[in-house]
């Protein structure tokens, strides 16, 4: 665990370096969002942030209305040697935002991925869903990847526009739609775009974890003192 004062100063020089006007961070917007890859043993925080999800935001999500155990069954089966996974963290480290970033197997389709997002509904109306798809393409790009699909139900009008945006293809068959966008090879920018991106992140997360486990310090000190206040107050009387 750093110290703190090197996690600030680290958060302050990403912060400077993203927002710099140079080629390497040309794709990535003046206003930061810390964007986390997410690993494996996050699972139980992926869990919650898709059981989150209300019964209309879990079919456009998953194209149907997956139940508890469904998305239970979709997480313990992530790859996550294969995928890439993103979030977005409160200060509470509350996951309220996560992109999936499905590779084809080596043997289908070399060269392809699939992506997908859902975002909690209090966090929506913040771009969130469009930074995570950035975030996607980027690394997309950097793992050599020339074709990214969206495969939307075409009700889902706020998936597709963030496709339609980006410059996706989209073609629509019925209730449901697919986009498909051409993804230039990776450059020297693209790959720093990342690394930074990663640290970034991973410094605000440390802040975030640091900042979560001093209020819950506080807290503990204030019950025992509310206990012990209680205790002499029993006893003087």
């Amino acid at each position: 665990m750093f110290p703190i004062k090197d996690l600030l100063k680290a958060s302050r020089g990403a912060r400077s370096f993203l927002n710099s006007p140079s080629d390497a961070t040309s794709s990535v917007p003046s206003v930061m969002v810390p964007i986390r890859p997410i690993g494996p043993g996050e699972r139980h925080r992926i869990t919650s942030h898709l059981i989150a999800l209300d019964a209309a935001d879990r079919y456009l999500r998953f194209g149907y209305a997956a139940s508890d155990e469904q998305i239970g069954r979709y997480v313990e089966a992530l790859d996550f040697e294969r995928d890439e996974l993103f979030g977005i963290y409160t200060r509470k480290l509350e996951l309220i935002a996560m992109a999936h970033l499905a590779f084809a197997p080596g043997d289908l389709h070399d060269g392809c991925a699939e992506f997908g997002v859902s975002v909690l509904r209090h966090a929506r109306g913040r771009g969130y869903g469009t930074r995570l798809f950035d975030r996607a393409v980027i690394s997309a790009r950097n793992e050599g990847v020339g074709m990214l699909f969206i495969h939307a139900l075409s009700e889902n009008v706020t998936m597709l526009k963030i496709a339609r945006k980006a410059g996706a293809s989209v073609v629509r068959s019925g209730s449901e739609s697919e986009a498909h966008l051409e993804l230039p090879q990776a450059t020297f920018d693209s790959r720093m775009s990342e690394i930074v991106e990663d640290h970034f992140a991973e410094v605000d997360y440390q802040l975030k974890t640091r900042a979560k486990q001093f209020w819950e310090f506080l807290a503990g000190m204030q019950e025992v003192r509310r206990g012990v206040r209680e205790a002499r107050e029993k006893s003087s009387s």
